[in-house]
């Protein structure tokens, strides 16, 4: 399972490091130390966290959020694979992304939950990159 760092973990969540310390010490999401000491956050952990902050009404300092060049770079939060298709679920900051694809790209970028992702989006399409 990939772990992320609370910079990490901040930017996919859109808040700043010292927000996303406070939750983790407020025991908002789980923590646990590195070799070298510092504080990771597991990827199902940071998934189920997004889901929670990406709610509308959660913050009420809401920040704005922009999209160059129609790229969202988030986190798989859901991944549901039927026989030929598939559902990818990716939270980015405030935003839901669900794309539906192939369940063989689903299996060739070897998307899970709480891995990082980009969703671009073009017209009514969205494509998944891992990142």
């Amino acid at each position: 399972m990939q772990s992320y760092t609370i910079g990490q973990a901040a930017r996919l969540l859109g808040v700043s490091p010292d927000t996303a310390r406070r939750w983790a010490d407020a025991g908002r999401v789980a923590t646990h130390r590195d070799e070298t000491g510092r504080r990771l956050i597991e990827g199902r952990d940071l998934a189920a966290l997004a889901i929670e902050v990406g709610r509308p009404g959660d913050e009420e300092d809401d920040p704005s959020f922009t999209s160059a060049r129609n790229a969202f770079p988030g986190i798989v939060t859901a991944v549901r694979l039927g026989d030929v298709a598939a559902q990818v679920d990716i939270q980015a900051g405030p935003h839901r992304i669900v794309s539906l694809l192939t369940r063989e790209a689903v299996e060739e970028l070897g998307l899970t939950v709480g891995m990082r992702a980009t969703a671009r989006v073009k017209s009514t399409s969205v494509h998944i990159d891992r990142t």
